[in-house]
């Protein structure tokens, strides 16, 4: 699975996470190029991405700091 995540720095939320099959990359990318020029075009300041992982549970172990406070992130995840 791919999932494009907006992310607010500041705010430390994820503003828009959504899911593509593997098979729709080409999608997924158009989708992350509009998505940063509409946020460039409005001078919001946003971290966008693709990542890639099984499932969005996988996604939310790899990528803690996309989903978890910073007290969250401090302490290690459960086995």
């Amino acid at each position: 699975m791919l999932f494009l995540i907006e992310y607010d720095r500041a705010k430390g939320k994820v503003v828009t996470l959504k899911p593509f099959p593997n098979t729709e990359r080409a999608i997924a990318d158009e989708e992350l190029l509009e998505t940063e020029l509409r946020l460039n075009r409005a001078g919001i300041q946003r971290e966008v991405v693709i990542l890639e992982a099984p499932t969005e549970a996988a996604l939310r172990r790899t990528h803690r700091r996309y989903f978890e406070t910073l007290e969250q992130l401090a302490t290690l995840p459960a086995a």
